[in-house]
């Protein structure tokens, strides 16, 4: 089945032909090394050239980024490296490397090592530790070395693409090659290491328009791939994905994965010849330097395949590895907000298919994974498959240990009911675009609507006229959010009129069931991921905050880190009542966690119910530390005495009395003011508002006292 990558255009920038790329580990910034002898960094989410060096009036044909110093590693045709801070743009060496034009410069992923390869067919290690002093030198080859790349597994080894229609493997202390590869009928001008350690495999690209897969243990061919109508320039496994990525003078980049040798897809973007790639290590970012200019795409989601339960216990997906861990009491009374946990993740096993979602069932015991056009269903546990099919989308009931529901066609859907097919539902839609689970089965329909069935009897029970992004049912399963591109809805659920209409037939085949559904209220936000805690939505927007929303009064708890275009890294795993926490995972599976009290958003949803005898019974469950969170959230909904019965903060305190025209308990409350404080400008400016408020009221005594007190 296919890997059904969504490819999305990140950066389009006209220039110069593109001899090299290179992408930053951690900004968002794209290298261009160019033909007219200049270096561009472009930022590929704001589309803004952010850096530009002028190196030479001859080509530069590789450009390469060393990030733990700051650095650009250029090589030029006039056989010159240099090297450039790339905050402050000032040269930091410049020096003569080769004797002929250097087609390639290598950065060694831990050591102070730079490889060089160069058409005077020779390969050399420079030290920046010992001033770029030339420490080794390779020779072998008997062509122009058009490309070097060390072994991401062993660090000490590294290949060597040449026009001797060769692939050698060198290793760092012997200037004599351990093998050679040969395979290909024309010259070879590029390499790359699988990255990860389950394959011992080198990929190559040649004039001879094919890429070669390699076995470097048993030195043979195994695969060839096929399709390019010219020279093969640039290959690479992406390190990411399971994806191998080639580029070809035919002005095409060809999409290959990288567990069939399928190919996936083709991309030409029109920019005449590809000439070089690059893949961010740990995003779903590929760079591209064609003759007329860059291109980085974005490879599917980068969003985390991860999954919590309701234990703590956090599954996710590396690659094709999944492993576990359990976060629950990592994050101690006094751990930081924010900080990263100390997370220790055990080795659950290999997965038969390439995870795109991981998701948990309702009561933690199994796990779905999906992707490729397929699903496999697990135990949570110790990775034992229970079922497995082939689906365009999977989602689980939100009751029922073995409930599930897959999207077969865009026309057909078939419900499982403890893992034993159970129904089908044609929707009442153009084109069922996508499901959601949770309490009802949702439909996200091909004409911006949103349709519900219920999972017993297949019945359709509702069509809401919003374009879905998400749906997240509340625990309970009265409560619904829909949430869309800019905005959310909120909706109550009414189950018992759904079921009696359900037993009654009293179904209409074109609007569902009266009643079933009520708006509540509507979030003007653009919601990322969330969580229902009770009756309270706790999400991550796009803008990078954590906010919760309790009868549609949104809070801030949070400012989270952002992309350079702003846009949020975190995802919400899920909450755990007992440790009063939310823990969140951002891009590079970090997990993280906050403080949100369970009691204090309890006393908020019974305050917004209007139901303050339940809320003074809560309040004796708020730690008095959170009082003063309590009374403000009671003084935004105007519920000022309410608020001064529960702050404790004396600042918070004078303001509400002042409010509320309690002026005598405000004066009382400025007499206590602590010695050491009673000469601020603070103090000073309560005394003048106190002789204000007297005046109002024609309390002139008092106006008159807290008027000299004030001076």
């Amino acid at each position: 089945m296919p890997l059904r990558l969504d490819i999305k255009k990140k950066l389009s920038a006209s220039s110069e032909r593109v001899k090299s790329v290179d992408i930053h580990p951690t900004e968002s910034w794209a290298l261009a090394a160019l033909y007219n002898g200049n270096v561009m960094i472009w930022d590929y989410e704001t589309g803004s050239c952010v850096k530009s060096f002028e190196l030479s009036e001859l080509p530069v044909r590789c450009a390469k980024f060393i990030a733990r110093k700051q650095w650009v590693l250029t090589a030029s045709d006039d056989m010159r490296i240099r090297i450039y801070d790339y905050n402050t743009m000032e040269k930091v060496r410049d020096f003569e490397a080769h004797s002929d034009y250097i087609r390639c410069v290598e950065v060694h992923p831990s050591l102070p090592y730079v490889l060089s390869s160069s058409d005077d067919m020779t390969i050399k290690l420079w030290d920046w530790d010992r001033g770029f002093e030339c420490t080794q030198y390779f020779e072998g080859h008997s062509h122009y070395v058009m490309q070097v790349k060390f072994n991401p597994k062993d660090t000490n080894t590294f290949a060597s693409a040449s026009l001797d229609r060769s692939i050698k493997v060198w290793g760092l202390g012997s200037a004599v090659h351990h093998y050679t590869l040969e395979g290909h009928e024309r010259g070879v001008n590029c390499v790359d290491y699988y990255p990860s350690g389950d394959k011992p495999y080198i990929l190559s690209g040649a004039d001879d328009r094919t890429v070669k897969i390699w076995d470097y243990q048993t030195k043979s061919i195994v695969h060839s791939l096929e399709g390019h109508s010219h020279n093969v320039c640039a290959v690479l496994f992406h390190p990411k994905l399971p994806i191998i990525a080639s580029a070809s003078e035919d002005g095409t980049v060809r999409l290959w994965q990288s567990t069939t040798y399928r190919a996936e897809t083709t991309l030409n973007y029109g920019m005449e010849r590809a000439w070089s790639l690059a893949a961010a290590r740990d995003a779903n970012k590929l760079a591209i330097g064609f003759d007329e200019g860059c291109v980085v795409v974005e490879l599917g989601s980068d969003e985390p395949v991860a999954s919590m339960d309701a234990t703590g216990k956090v599954v996710w997906a590396t690659n094709n590895e999944i492993k576990t861990a359990k976060v629950s009491g990592l994050a101690t009374e006094d751990f930081p907000d924010g900080e990263r946990l100390p997370v220790i993740p055990r080795d659950l096993g290999s997965c038969e298919l390439y995870p795109q979602i991981l998701k948990h069932n309702c009561n933690g015991r199994f796990v779905a994974v999906c992707g490729d056009g397929e699903f496999i269903i697990y135990t949570a546990q110790a990775l034992r498959n229970k079922a497995f099919g082939q689906a365009l989308d999977f989602v689980w009931s939100g009751s029922g240990t073995g409930d599930y529901a897959i999207r077969e066609t865009t026309s057909r859907l078939k419900i499982f009911k403890n893992f034993k097919e159970s129904s089908t539902i044609r929707p009442a839609t153009a084109s069922a675009e996508g499901i959601f689970g949770g309490h009802m089965l949702g439909v996200k329909g091909g004409d911006s609507a949103v349709l519900f069935y219920d999972w017993d009897s297949g019945e359709f029970v509702r069509k809401i006229d919003v374009a879905p992004k998400e749906v997240y049912w509340s625990d309970a399963g009265n409560l619904v959010l829909i949430a869309c591109e800019d905005s959310a809805y909120v909706l109550t659920y009414n189950a018992q009129v759904t079921q009696t209409a359900i037993q009654m037939g009293n179904v209409s085949a074109e609007d569902g069931i009266d009643g079933s559904f009520d708006l509540l209220y509507e979030i003007s936000d653009n919601i990322n991921s969330g969580k229902w805690v009770g009756d309270c939505f706790i999400y991550c927007n796009n803008a990078g905050r954590l906010n919760y929303s309790v009868g549609g009064q949104i809070q801030t708890l949070q400012h989270l880190d952002t992309n350079a275009a702003g846009v949020t890294q975190h995802t919400i795993l899920g909450y755990l009542a007992k440790e009063d926490r939310v823990y969140l995972i951002d891009k590079s599976l970090g997990i993280t966690s906050y403080k949100i009290m369970l009691a204090v958003l309890q006393y908020q949803t019974a305050v917004m119910r209007g139901d303050f005898d339940s809320a003074n019974e809560l309040l004796p469950n708020i730690p008095v530390t959170e009082y003063t969170t309590v009374a403000r959230f009671l003084e935004s909904q105007g519920f000022k005495a309410e608020a001064m019965a529960v702050t404790t903060d004396p600042d918070h305190q004078f303001d509400l009395a002042l409010e509320l025209g309690e002026i005598d308990r405000a004066h009382t409350l400025l007499d206590e003011t602590p010695e050491e404080d009673r000469d601020s400008i603070e103090t000073m400016a309560k005394w003048k508002r106190i002789s204000d408020a007297a005046l109002k009221v024609s309390d002139f005594d008092l106006c008159e006292s807290a008027s000299i007190a004030s001076n």
